[in-house]
């Protein structure tokens, strides 16, 4: 499974951007896609996930309510629509697939990552 990541940019606090993760290869062996991301000098965090079947969510705490993530199935391809951005929010930001059939919030069970994008959010 390969997937690409795009859509990152600079924004000023408040704005919004969306990000776009396109998966390609055998993508029929993954079962939940997350976001992850990086800030400088910090572990990588989880931000939210969805299952490409029935479409069951999850979000962290900090990204509730202005973080939406979704999918196109047929476009094999998962979104981030981050609104109401703020400067905590800037880091590199990862798309990944997991083969595990329940939403994870740990990096570890995801099999395969994106390259990453970033998002800067200036004040």
């Amino acid at each position: 499974v390969q997937l690409q990541a795009s859509g990152g940019g600079l924004v000023q606090v408040g704005g919004s951007l969306r990000l776009s993760c396109v998966a390609s290869g055998r993508t029929f062996k993954t079962f939940v896609m997350g976001w992850f991301r990086q800030a400088p000098g910090k572990e990588r965090e989880f931000v939210c996930a969805i299952k490409w079947s029935g479409g069951t969510t999850y979000y962290r705490d900090s990204v509730k309510g202005r973080f939406t993530i979704s999918r196109d199935n047929a476009k094999n391809t998962v979104y981030l629509q981050m609104n109401s951005l703020k400067p905590e929010d800037t880091a590199v930001y990862y798309c990944a697939a997991s083969n595990d059939v329940v939403i994870r919030t740990t990096a570890r069970p995801y099999d395969y990552w994106g390259q990453g994008t970033q998002v800067t959010v200036s004040s």
